[in-house]
């Protein structure tokens, strides 16, 4: 079954059909998900509010065929503002990447996958400490392979600037796995580990 179709089912009501469609594109929403908030548990609560969102707003959707888009719209707006409502809250105490390996489910996801590898994990905590508008460049081109105009489009800012930022991002991104690795001649991984 196409998407148009599957679409069209979930809007008559059909569960299988939208049982498979939340399977359909339940890693990339955890996986953006998990790039905004940096935490699994919390990761999984907001990609099922942003699927409850989806649903709400399956009927509004005009053109089926750009679904994958138009989820992901709705998912980095759900991710915008969870962010703001958890700096209402006070911070609660992080877990490191490292503990969280030990608990990991027995049927791997997609986060899962990308966190498989220590290098992977390196970056990932990299992409912790970069600036905000960075973080949301890097998971939006670099993970989830949006094209630039698409989020330029998505971020309300020219072509240009997105370049010119997902180039900073880039390097403020390589600056941070060098500095959580110990960086050259400061007893740490450095270099060697990086290549």
């Amino acid at each position: 079954m196409d998407q148009v179709e599957l679409i069209t089912r979930c809007r008559q009501g059909d569960e299988l059909a939208w049982e498979a469609l939340v399977r359909e594109y339940q890693g990339r929403v955890c996986s953006i998900a998990f790039g905004y908030v940096g935490d699994q548990d919390e990761a999984l609560d907001l990609a099922q509010e942003i699927f409850v969102r989806v649903w709400q707003r399956l009927g509004q959707m005009d053109e089926p065929e750009r679904f994958a888009g138009w989820l992901t719209s709705i998912a980095r707006n759900a991710c915008l503002d969870h962010l703001r409502r958890r700096r209402a809250r006070p911070p609660r105490q992080d877990i490191p990447a490292e503990e969280l390996a030990g608990l990991a489910a027995a049927a791997p996801d997609p986060e899962q996958a990308w966190l498989a590898t220590s290098r992977q994990r390196l970056v990932h905590r990299a992409m912790q400490g970069l600036s905000e508008i960075n973080r949301e460049i890097i998971v939006l081109k670099d993970i989830q392979g949006l094209p630039l105009e698409q989020i330029a489009g998505m971020l309300d800012l020219p072509l240009g600037t997105v370049k010119s930022r997902s180039s900073r991002a880039r390097v403020e991104l390589a600056r941070a796995v060098v500095d959580l690795e110990g960086g050259p001649g400061s007893g740490g991984m450095g270099q060697e580990a990086v290549s």
